[in-house]
């Protein structure tokens, strides 16, 4: 597997840890706005990081998040999980 696919998808969980744990902070925190802020900044990175991903790869998921341009790709492998860091 290619370098920068395996660090596109380190990214990926790494952004997405952060916004699971601001979620999880501000499930008792509502009224911290400099978390939601963060927050909100992470899940629009994680977005983006994704898109990225699935443009260049394929789906991370197959339950109808990510459009198939030409063929089914989510069939196609190595899987997101499959991948050794």
């Amino acid at each position: 597997m290619e370098h920068e696919r395996r660090q596109l998808l380190k990214q990926i969980m790494a952004i997405e840890f952060t916004a699971l744990e601001l979620n999880l902070y501000l499930d008792t925190h509502p009224q911290d706005y400099r978390a939601l802020k963060e927050y909100n900044a992470a899940a629009q990175e994680l977005a983006k990081l994704k898109e990225q991903y699935e443009s260049r790869y394929g789906p991370l998921t197959n339950y109808g998040t990510t459009p198939s341009p030409d063929a089914w790709r989510w069939i196609d492998d190595p899987w997101p999980w499959e991948i050794t860091f």
